[in-house]
């Protein structure tokens, strides 16, 4: 069955947006070695980079967090809100726990740490790309501070196999409608199943469950 999953174009357009011109150049020209990503802009701050969305079409922002006129976040929540289909990326210093589960929370596709190994920087963004959620590993006891979540045994006895097979898809970084075409039920059936899960978890939002399951379940 075929699926209608977000397809990036070849080779993946990206937007770098960091305030540091040198970081900028690194990173671009660490991706120009690669021939299935392209870097076809770069701004200096969020403004650039939202001004510069209005009239172009990429398939990837990769967003420092502290930028002066708009932050990462700020940034995030614009292209959220104004509908613009692209994949984000947060790439920063900053491993704030209220600051990772923001970017979260407004549906960011990956969070990571500038201290990253430079071919770690090329696997997750490619893994975004597909459509995975990635957050660096390191962050994850930062995230479990933040985030209240049962223990694997509590949901292993509280979920059906179903749910089950839900949260783990969430997990992937699959959309409802991406969920319903894989298990071949409606999509309201998944939108019942999510609530189903936040309800006997004690999960505040979907993206708790994703972070949760991306820590507990998919190791």
């Amino acid at each position: 069955m075929s699926l209608n999953v977000y397809t990036p174009t070849s080779p993946a357009k990206l937007l770098l947006v960091d305030d540091h011109p040198m970081l900028r150049r690194g990173i671009a020209e660490l991706l120009s070695l690669e021939d299935d990503v392209e870097v076809v802009s770069e701004a200096n701050n969020g403004q650039e980079a939202l001004d510069f969305l209005v009239s172009n079409k990429v398939d990837l922002v990769i967003l420092d967090h502290k930028m002066p006129i708009l932050t990462g976040i700020e940034t995030l929540r614009e292209i959220k809100s104004r509908g613009i289909e692209a994949k984000t990326l947060l790439f920063t210093v900053s491993d704030a726990g209220e600051d990772v589960q923001e970017a979260l929370e407004l549906g960011v596709d990956g969070y990571l740490l500038k201290d990253m190994e430079p071919e770690l920087i090329i696997v997750n963004i490619r893994k975004v790309l597909r459509g995975e959620l990635v957050i660096s590993p390191n962050l994850a006891a930062i995230l479990a501070q933040t985030l209240r979540k049962p223990t694997i045994d509590d949901m292993a006895g509280n979920l059906t196999a179903r749910e089950l097979q839900v949260i783990q898809m969430i997990a992937e970084g699959l959309s409802n409608k991406m969920i319903a075409n894989k298990l071949d039920i409606a999509e309201s059936t998944v939108k019942v199943h999510v609530k189903h899960i936040l309800n006997k978890t004690g999960l505040r939002s979907r993206v708790e469950a994703a972070v949760w399951a991306v820590n507990n379940l998919t190791k």
